[in-house]
Order: structure tokens, then sequence, then C-alpha cells
């Protein structure tokens, strides 16, 4: 704020300078986003009192009491003892205390009057699949997955659609990837005309990770029932939002990449085989997403309701995924 000040103060003094050749007797200089601050000179001879006037300790009472929602919308302070006076006017908007909050997001108040706001949302959380409805860890199966280091991540541009006061749309699209860690280090991916095979590596190696990762295109459009009445994107470290909110809705997507790495030791250096192919990986994917939120904190879950590999190509696995909303 002090260099606003300072900025303003040498702009009037430049403006009043100017002035001195003009009729006009009036400076308007803009600070911020919503204030002003109108200097009007009656006569030639304040020039040199404005000289001398400590606009700081002006400022500083002026801050004071909008600090203080001090309601007064106009300041008058006589500085001689003559006709002469300096006459300082603040125009600002009321604010709210939830404004206040929101000092520091002023993309979020130019959709204030809006019914459909913008976000951009980070999915971070863990994938498995199920078999039959079963983990493939039950069985024993070489494609059964680590959840710990099966990481998903999303990264979506989202727009939130207000319907009524407590019902919202949320629509959008973004990428996402699928992390699956295998169980087995050593799991070596092959394939060939009859689909798809999960075999170990039969090398004489140190095996340290084996994983497959498939990358998708994807939209989404999830109906939300906001229990709170906000359209606001909650956020962590904001609390004021809406106590509970729950949805449900579709999402599809397109692969566009996927690959296996393989890591291992050999003879004391650390290798890499890494293959991009598709693996008889569907190439669509389509399920349903849930949403929870509690105050600022959301939660998701993602169920691909078609199998993860072509039909008769690979295991029969649906895959899904959950995790927080950032």
């Amino acid at each position: 704020m002090k260099r606003i000040v300072t900025i303003a103060i040498t702009l009037c003094t430049a403006s009043i300078a100017v002035a001195q050749a003009k009729p006009a007797d009036t400076v308007v200089i803009e600070l911020a986003k919503t204030s002003k601050v109108v200097f009007t000179i009656k006569e030639r001879s304040d020039l040199e009192i404005l000289k001398q006037y400590d606009f700081q300790a002006l400022f500083n009472d002026i801050l004071t009491k909008l600090e203080n929602k001090d309601t007064a919308s106009v300041v008058v302070i006589d500085t001689t003892k003559t006709e002469s006076v300096v006459r300082t006017e603040v125009i600002q908007e009321p604010w709210s205390d939830e404004d206040e909050d929101d000092d520091d997001d002023w993309d979020d108040r130019k959709y204030r009057h809006s019914r459909t706001r913008y976000s951009f949302n980070f999915d971070l959380g863990t994938n498995n699949y199920l078999e039959k409805g079963n983990f493939p860890d039950n069985e024993g199966a070489q494609y059964a997955v680590r959840p710990w280091g099966s990481w998903y991540v999303g990264l979506n541009s989202i727009l939130r659609t207000q319907v009524s006061n407590n019902f919202f749309v949320e629509w959008g699209a973004g990428v996402s990837w699928y992390n699956f860690k295998f169980q087995d280090k050593s799991t070596l991916i092959t394939e060939d005309d009859a689909g798809v095979q999960f075999i170990p590596d039969p090398r004489d190696v140190s095996f340290e990770k084996s994983r497959l990762k498939v990358f998708y295109i994807n939209a989404s459009f999830v109906p939300v029932f906001d229990f709170g009445g906000s359209n606001r994107k909650a956020r962590f470290w904001k609390s004021h939002n809406s106590a509970f909110r729950i949805g449900a809705g579709p999402y599809v997507g397109y692969r566009i990449d996927s690959s296996s790495k393989l890591v291992f030791e050999d003879d004391g250096d650390k290798e890499k085989d890494k293959e991009n192919n598709n693996f008889y990986l569907n190439n669509l994917r389509y399920g349903m997403r849930v949403q929870i939120g509690v105050r600022s904190a959301d939660f998701f879950f993602n169920y691909d309701l078609n199998e993860l590999f072509v039909t008769n190509k690979g295991p029969k696995l649906n895959a899904f995924s959950f995790g927080v909303i950032f």
C-alpha cells in the first residue's frame, strides 16, 4: 500500500503542475481495482500548502477507517484556516466477510453474478481394477496391482453451472493417467495374435518395478446437490463453503497413449525396458463418477463400466480410481 500511496502522490504532483496551465482544477487518481482519489484545488495558492502536507498520514487515516468498516464514504480535512480545503473522496463498493476471505481470488469476483463459474481441478488418488467383482490378488494373478504406488492423476478444466440454490452441474474436459504398478516386480507384458500376456520375466537380474501406464483425454458431466447453497469452488484453505455436497454422473475417455516399463538392476547398473504399445487396451473408456464434499474437502470415485482390455484379448478387468480433488 505504501508503494501505491507514493505513486499516487507523485502522479498528483505531476498532474497539479500540468493543471496550472489549464482551467481544470480537479485531479482524479485511480487506485487498485475499485478505488480512486479526487483532488479539487480551488485556489492556485494552495499548491504550496499541498507540497507541505503529510499525504501519508492522510492515507493512513483513511485506510484505518476502511479497515474498521467505517461507513463514511467521504473524508474532508481542513488543512488551513482559509477557504482552501483538501477533499479526499474514497469510492469503494461495500464488501462482506465472505469477500474478505476471497481477496486473493480476483478471478472468482468476476463471476460473482454469473450462473456459471470456472475452476481447474486436480485429481490425485490411487487406481486398481476388479475381475468379476474381485481383486486379482485373491487369485494370485500375475497382473495383480500394488495399491501403494499405483497413482491416478487427473487434470480437469471444469465449468460449474448453478441450476438452483442447492443444485449445480459440473461439466468439462481434461486428461488423466492410470498407473498400474504390479505386485510382482518382474511382471513382463507381451502380446501376440492371441492377445496380451502377463508373465514373469525369466532373466536373472534384480527387478525393482514393473508398471503399465495408460493416458486418456476425458469429458465428464456430474450433477451435484449442494446442501450449503453455494456454487463457489471449494478450496482446502477456505472453510466457509457449504457443509456437505454429493453428486454422480457419467464420463467418457479416449486413450491417446499407453506404455509399459520394467526397471531392474544388472551387474550394478540400473536398466529400464520401456515399450509404447496398445497392448490390446480398449481405446474407449466410460463409467460413472461420484463426488462427495465435506466443507472445503472434496473426494472422487471413478468406476469404468467397460473393460480395460479388448474382449477376448486380455483379462476381464474393470478399472477404478479414488482420491482427493484439489
